[in-house]
C-alpha cells in the first residue's frame, strides 16, 4: 500500500546510518584513497586472470574506479573549494591466491556500498547526491561480477 505523506512532513526517528555534511566530506576524502587502492589492485588481479574474458571483466571494474575516483575528486572541490591532496602511494595489500583477491575485492565492494550509503545521506539534493547513487549502484554491480568470478573459479 502505498501512503502519501503531506509536503513538509518531517520523520520522527533519525536513521542509524545518518550523517551529517561535515562527516560526509571526510568520507569523500577516504573514498578517494579506497578507490585508488582499489585500482591498483585490480591491476594485480588483472595480471592473475586465468583467460581475457575474466581480465576484460575486472578491467571493466577498474576502469569504473578510476572514473568514481575522479568524480569523487570533483564533488570534494565543488562542495569545499579545496582539492583533496596527500593521498598515499603506499603500496596496496597484495594476495597471492587469484580466488582469495577475488574474494578481498567483492568483500571490499560491499564495504564501499555501505561507506558511500553514508557519503548519500550527508549530501544535499541534487546532482551530487544522484552522483553518488550512481556510483553505489556501481558498486553493487561489481560486487555482482566479482561474485560470479568468485563462482566461476571454485575448485570442482
Amino acid at each position: 500500500m502505498y501512503v502519501a505523506y503531506p509536503y513538509g512532513y518531517r520523520y520522527t526517528f533519525t536513521p542509524v546510518w545518518a550523517t551529517s555534511s561535515a562527516e560526509a566530506l571526510e568520507l569523500i576524502k577516504t573514498a578517494v584513497q579506497g578507490e585508488r587502492n582499489d585500482e591498483v589492485f585490480y591491476d594485480s588481479l588483472i595480471k592473475m586472470s586465468p583467460d581475457a574474458n575474466q581480465a576484460a571483466i575486472i578491467t571493466s571494474i577498474r576502469n569504473d574506479e578510476r572514473g568514481h575516483n575522479q568524480m569523487f575528486r570533483q564533488m570534494y572541490k565543488d562542495l569545499t573549494g579545496q582539492e583533496i591532496t596527500g593521498i598515499s602511494s603506499e603500496p596496496v595489500e597484495t594476495v597471492t591466491s587469484y580466488l582469495a583477491g577475488l574474494q578481498k575485492a567483492f568483500q571490499g565492494e560491499l564495504a564501499a556500498v555501505e561507506k558511500y550509503r553514508k557519503i548519500w545521506f550527508g549530501l544535499p539534493y541534487g546532482i551530487y547526491k544522484d552522483t553518488v547513487w550512481g556510483i553505489i549502484l556501481d558498486e553493487q554491480k561489481h560486487a555482482d561480477k566479482y561474485n560470479n568470478l568468485i563462482t566461476y573459479n571454485l575448485p570442482r
